[in-house]
């Protein structure tokens, strides 16, 4: 099988496993099997261009031209490899989470939300391998329709006011900033190829190279830094396994990946250093971490809580791009990773206390560990991974962050790095400090509750030793942000 056909099944395979999911909405069991098959397949195709591209070949397929020079157009390079390996993976273990989640919760429109995750897929394996800017915005801008029917799922006023702010802000910032950036681009450099070293370099000069940056990083809304990243803590309102989505999955890595590979593979990383053009961004990505912990800081609702985690986790990779140096961009590709399987075991505990437990609030939890050991237990783990602690993948990340803002002279961005893994502690380990060590506040002592459904079970185990394994065995991951760092 060639490699080019394998990127067209990247996107044809979660698309038709939509089609197989609605023949099969009359049985629960078969239909969630197709999801699951459907996910495991796709894995497996993304493990085969990994193993190409990990050569250093650069796999491309043209699958149209709407304007001469402007093609629709799929290439397989490190970066997106790595997205893609994160996304398919997680889609597996979404799917197991999901299918003891949508039953405990007894959630209605079970099979328009597996179509819907399938289709969101589909769109995020067009966002990875987008070989081109023109691409990337299609396939940006489709996952932001696939995406609306999982953030208005359960229907409410609640649901639709946040659907409205989500595609308002998701769309307005597209068209205002990031077309503006894309024409801009086409306009001084030709082309909207995505090319190793950029295309920009002695194209543009003087402040319309940190003007242009702002457009993209702005205009890339789900990249949520500040002030566009309401849109995120509204979608909260949507069921658990698609907050997961949103946080792990899909949305939010489709913005920080979008901004990561338009630094290195448009402007380019040593023509960003040269011209000192995102220094003022480093800044920016800096306030949205400090303020994005102090804003978790305040909330008792978990999911809140965890929101505001994940806008602050995410400027972190805005920030390594903004490094504009090998050190931070390794450090930011990792920190996709690593984040992916922190926060998405944090929303996965989050959602297990939901169904079990029945309870959403911080200042509810106490004792509740004792009942619920594994999910607890499991909360512990993707804590440190946020916070950036041994023995999980998040230290590696921090540590490459750290030594890409010292590399590029910036003592303050270290110090914020310091504090927003301070604050990460405090919000986040406070959950399991209370679960284990603190008695309820009145009887009954939480009599009748236990684990979470079995399959959910499964996966928050399963994305918690994967924190673990991530720190043991980074290398294929931190050779693929090597290569991209060397572009």
């Amino acid at each position: 099988m060639s490699i080019e056909l394998l990127l067209a099944l990247s996107l044809a395979v979660p698309a038709a496993g939509t089609l197989l999911i609605l023949l099969l909405r009359k049985s629960p069991n078969a239909r969630e099997a197709a999801s699951l098959v459907t996910a495991g397949a796709l894995f497996a195709i993304v493990l085969r261009i990994y193993g190409v591209v990990s050569t250093g070949e650069r796999p491309e397929l043209v699958l149209a031209e709407p304007i001469r020079g402007i093609p629709i157009a799929l290439e397989a390079e490190p970066l997106g490899v790595l997205f893609a390996l994160i996304a398919s993976f997680l889609w597996i273990v979404t799917t197991m989470y999901s299918i003891g989640y949508m039953r405990g919760h007894h959630e209605k429109n079970q099979t328009r939300f597996y179509v819907f995750f399938a289709f969101a897929i589909a769109s995020v394996m067009g966002v990875a391998f987008a070989g081109n800017v023109f691409t990337l915005f299609v396939f940006y801008e489709i996952l932001s329709l696939t995406t609306f029917p999982l953030v208005t799922h359960a229907g409410t006023d609640a649901a639709r006011r946040a659907g409205r702010v989500y595609l308002g802000i998701l769309f307005g910032t597209s068209i205002a900033f990031q077309l503006l950036a894309i024409v801009w681009t086409y306009a001084v450099a030709g082309t909207l190829d995505f090319q190793a070293g950029g295309i920009l370099d002695g194209r543009l000069a003087g402040i319309a190279v940190p003007v242009l940056l702002g457009l993209f990083v702005f205009g890339i809304g789900k990249a949520a830094v500040m002030p566009f990243h309401r849109w995120l803590p509204a979608a909260m309102v949507a069921p658990t396994p698609v907050s997961a989505l949103l946080h792990a999955v899909a949305v939010v890595k489709a913005g920080v990946f979008s901004v990561l590979k338009i630094s290195v593979y448009v402007f380019g990383i040593d023509f960003l250093a040269g011209a000192g053009a995102s220094v003022w961004l480093m800044w920016a990505a800096a306030a949205t971490i400090i303020l994005g912990s102090l804003v978790a800081f305040t909330k008792d609702n978990l999911k809140a809580r965890l929101a505001y985690s994940t806008v602050s986790q995410l400027s972190y990779v805005v920030l390594g791009a903004m490094l504009a140096n090998s050190w931070g961009v390794i450090g930011s590709g990792l920190h996709i990773l690593m984040h992916a399987f922190g926060k998405i075991t944090l929303f996965f505990c989050a959602g297990a206390i939901m169904v079990a437990a029945h309870k959403s609030e911080v200042s509810q939890l106490k004792g509740l560990g004792r009942t619920m050991p594994v999910t607890f237990g499991a909360f512990f783990i993707g804590t440190l991974s946020i916070v950036g602690l041994p023995p999980t993948g998040g230290s590696w990340s921090k540590w490459f962050l750290g030594v890409g803002s010292l590399e590029a002279g910036q003592v303050g961005l270290m110090a914020v790095l310091m504090v927003s893994s301070l604050l990460s502690l405090a919000y986040l380990m406070e959950i399991p400090l209370k679960g284990f060590f603190q008695k309820p506040d009145e009887p009954p002592h939480h009599e009748g509750i236990h684990e979470g459904p079995k399959w959910s079970l499964v996966a928050i185990v399963t994305t918690a030793v994967a924190c673990l394994a991530l720190f043991l065995y980074p290398e294929p991951f931190y050779r693929l942000m090597t290569m991209v760092a060397g572009s």
